[in-house]
This record gives C-alpha cells, structure tokens and sequence, in this order.
C-alpha cells in the first residue's frame, strides 16, 4: 500500500497545483486517457477541449489518466492505473477515451490498457470491459494501426462528435452502438463497415477550442491555450492540415477570443495552425499584450512577419524567434510549395535581431524525395548567413510522408541516408549552429505506422511486448509483413504538380 499511496501522493500534488478542474457526477463515466506523461498532454489543446465537451454533455462526466512517468512503479507495486480527479480505477470507467497525437505514441497505449487490466486487443475484450475509443490528431492522417485495439475511431475533429458518441453510448449496448456509429461519418468501426480516411469537421460555433485547466507543470508552463483560427488555407505537399483539410482555413475574430480568456489567464498561447495568416493577429497580440499578460504563438511564417508583429511577441515576454523553413534548399521548398524565401527568413532574424531577442530557431526537415547532397550543402551556407544575425538553433526533422497528402506514398530515404546528410550539416556548418537532430531510425518506425495499415499496429504491439527498442519494431515489422503502401495521395493542386516518388508494393527496406 505505501508503494500505491506514494503514486496518489505524487498525482495529488499536480492537482493542487491546477487551476480549472472540472468534477462532476453523473450516470456515464469517460476515463479521457493521453498516452504520454502529464506535463505533454496538458499542453495538448485538443485534449483539454475534449476535457471540456464530455463535461458540457448534461450525461457525462470525465477524468484524465495519463501515461505514468515511472510505468515501472506501477507494475512493481501492482497498482491498477487510476483517474486524477478521483483516483477511481480507468477499468471502472463506461468508456477510455484516447487522444493520439502521433504514432508512437501507440506505445503508451500499450501500457496504459495494461496497467487497467483491459486485454489490448479488442477481440479478446468482452462486455464487462470499458468501451475503448480513440480519436486525435492521429486520424487526420493514418489512424489504421490502432484499428486492431480500439472498438471505435472519432475520425477528424471531434467537438461535435464526442457529444454523439456519448448520447448513444448511455442509451445502447455495445453491439447495437457499434453497428450504429458504423453508420454516421466520423465514425470508423472496423469490421462494420463505415467510411474509412473520413476527416469530420465540427460546426463553427464550436470554435474556439481552448484550455480548460491552467498548470505550471506542463511543456508550456501556466499557459492558457486558444486558436484564433483552425485549419491552414497554405497547400503544403507534406502536411495533412493543408488547404484541402476541412475547407482551409477558419479565423475566429479576436473580440470573441478575448472574451473567452479568464482573468487569472496570466500567460496566453495562440494556438493553430497557422496563427500568423489570421488577418488580425497583430491587433490580437497587441490587445493581449496590452492587457500585461504574456504571449506565446505557435506556427509563425516567416513570410508573414512583421517588425511590429516581433515587437509584439517580444513585449509579450518572447526571447526566441522559431520560424519554420521545412526544406534544405529554395528549390526543396519550391517543390514541396513552402511559400517562402531565404530573404523573408533573413528579414524575420533582423525582425528577432531588432526586437532583442536572443536566439532564432529554425525547423527544417532532411530526406525529402529528389533532394541531393546540393541541397544539404545549402542549408549549411545559409543557415551559416543566418548565424551573423542571430545565434541559430536548427532543428532538424527526417522527412516521414504522411497520408492524405501529396507525399502520401513517397519513401524513406533510409536510415543511413539521413544519418549521412545529418552529418554533412555538421561538417558544412562547422559549429556556427546549433543542431539538434531527431532520430532517424525513430523516424523510420514512425514512418512504417504512418505509412502501412492495421498489420504494423500489431507490429507495434509486439515491439513493446518485447521492449520496445528499435532493434524490436525492425524485427516485428519483418515479421508481420508490414509494406507501405500508397492510400491516399491528394492532388497537388498546381498547374504543373511536382512528380514525387511513390513506393513500389514491394517489401520495404529494413534498414
């Protein structure tokens, strides 16, 4: 029991620390699981909406279980994994109700069924266990490796479709509510027919998503999180929000942004996925400024920034400028149709530079399909020009295709192909930059899961099952039988659309 007590110590101390906590009785009970640790899914904002819906439903009431830092103490005291609000056991719970951001995190997934009890497969669960539902930014995409776990997938965005789930999942057995949402779009029921890469779209009037509980002990400290638009009106060939997603872009005017802000809100992130097209984004900030609170803005395009739009981020507390470049070289980003130019990222630093910020932060991604040692050699050059402005931290991401997109389909460049380019950055840059690397064989896992069906959700399970190294997933994958192959490529969308690529179905390279 100590063991037990220190684990309920430990998830009390993070409650009392929250402001916002919703409890409330009602007849149906979601355990609303994110499987990754705490101070991660609290700073995700679509979590933290779908907190705020099933509360709002007049039946229903929520708890959060996250994935334990220390998976291990609870297997090693044998505690069952339970509820923050209450402690409550997640097996007791109606339904489970998971947020999937990415792929890997179906390893979370794994550990968190386990530590409840509940068998992962859902043919081995019967009635008396939980429903098991899964939505997220993961269904925009590829949601088919969690096919073989969960018993319904909420495909796309969830607002007005969790408030459906619940109105049927109180009144219905299992069996008819399956067959049921098999029928409504949004809805995947595997085996039951249903349409498969639906992307829901939830009515305006549901937007703004935006935080429901404010904690010092996330990714994005004591932030409150809004969007002040939804959705991305640009035609990038990689991303799955891109122009064709629901419609493009929808602004939410920055009267009713402000309105929905509580007053003991101190620090305030702009979320979305392109908050610096919303055409009134400097007057938002300036008001939010203004007022004395600190601001933060994800997904700032370098195109889009202005010296006043800077100064504003600066005097909401900002020291670092994080723009996006997303291609080694002019011509990558051409072909990808990333509407920008090196001048316009020059122009951004001297913005940061002006402003009196410390640091300029770029994302760019390697491994794209036509790109050539050329292109690496590029980004060396310029982000060493760059570097005579500002100090530069460089992110760098393997590019992984992902469906619903034009790259959907496109290869890996290989493990050791990006650790090769990776490389070659180093030695061009010679120390002028910060880089800071992901992984290229955990982009390559991540890669099969995006790109291959339910088959590398087993794969995935047996991984984990066999503890979860890199060396495991090579293994299971071969061994399922796992090959990407090319689902849904949406059109590019220009006069002359770039050729990319596409993988042959043809066992893929396990390297």
């Amino acid at each position: 029991m100590e063991g037990r007590y220190s684990l309920v110590e430990g998830v009390a101390a993070l409650l009392a620390d929250e402001q916002g906590t919703l409890r409330k009785e009602a007849p149906y009970r979601v355990a609303l699981c994110y499987p990754s640790p705490y101070h991660v899914g609290m700073s995700s904002l679509g979590y933290q909406a779908m907190y705020g819906e099933i509360h709002a439903h007049p039946g229903a009431t929520a708890e959060r279980a996250f994935l334990p830092d220390d998976v291990e103490a609870y297997r090693r005291t044998r505690t069952p994994l339970f509820t923050f609000e209450t402690q409550a056991p997640v097996s007791s719970f109606h339904m489970l109700a998971f947020s999937v951001a990415y792929e890997l995190e179906l390893s979370g997934l794994f550990s968190m069924l386990e530590l409840s009890g509940i068998p992962l497969l859902k043919e081995e669960r019967g009635e008396r266990h939980p429903l098991v539902v899964a939505g997220g930014p993961l269904t925009f995409s590829n949601p088919d490796p969690l096919e073989p776990f969960v018993d319904v997938l909420v495909q796309g965005e969830a607002d007005d479709l969790i408030h459906v789930l619940l109105e049927a999942a109180a009144s219905m057995e299992k069996d008819a509510l399956l067959t049921h949402l098999a029928g409504i779009p949004g809805f995947r029921v595997a085996g039951r027919g249903g349409k498969r890469y639906h992307v829901a779209k939830a009515t305006d009037s549901r937007l703004p998503a935006r935080s429901v509980i404010v904690t010092p002990h996330t990714e994005l400290r004591s932030m409150f999180l809004i969007e002040p638009e939804r959705g991305c009106s640009r035609g990038c060939h990689y991303c799955v929000m891109r122009r064709t997603t629901n419609g493009g872009m929808r602004t939410v005017p920055p009267e009713r942004v402000l309105s929905l802000i509580p007053a003991h809100a101190k620090r305030v992130g702009l979320v979305g996925a392109a908050v610096t097209d919303h055409p009134r984004i400097v007057e938002l900030l300036r008001t939010l400024v203004d007022s004395g609170r600190e601001v933060g803005v994800s997904s700032l395009r370098a195109d889009r920034l202005t010296q006043e739009l800077v100064d504003q981020l600066r005097r909401g507390g900002a020291t670092n400028l994080t723009v996006a470049a997303d291609g080694a070289s002019q011509r990558m980003r051409d072909l990808v149709d990333r509407k920008h130019s090196e001048e316009q990222i020059i122009r951004a630093a001297n913005f940061a530079k002006t402003a009196g910020m410390r640091q300029l932060k770029v994302y760019n991604v390697v491994g794209l399909p036509l790109e050539e040692d050329a292109d690496v050699d590029e980004l060396a050059r310029f982000t060493t020009e760059l570097s005579k402005i500002l100090p530069v931290a460089l992110g760098v991401a393997p590019f992984v295709a992902k469906r619903n997109t034009p790259l959907d389909g496109a290869p890996f460049a290989g493990i050791r192909e990006v650790e090769g380019r990776l490389e070659r950055l180093r030695k061009g840059l010679r120390g002028r930059a910060e880089v800071r690397p992901t992984s290229a064989r955990w982009a390559w896992v991540e890669y099969m899961l995006a790109q291959c069906g339910p088959e590398a959700g087993l794969a995935a399970m047996d991984a984990w099952k066999a503890g979860g190294s890199f060396a495991a997933f090579k293994r299971a994958f071969q061994e399922r039988d796992c090959q990407p192959f090319v689902a849904r490529r949406v059109e590019d969308g220009r006069r002359r659309p770039t050729e990319w690529p596409k993988v042959e179905n043809v066992a893929p390279p396990y390297v």
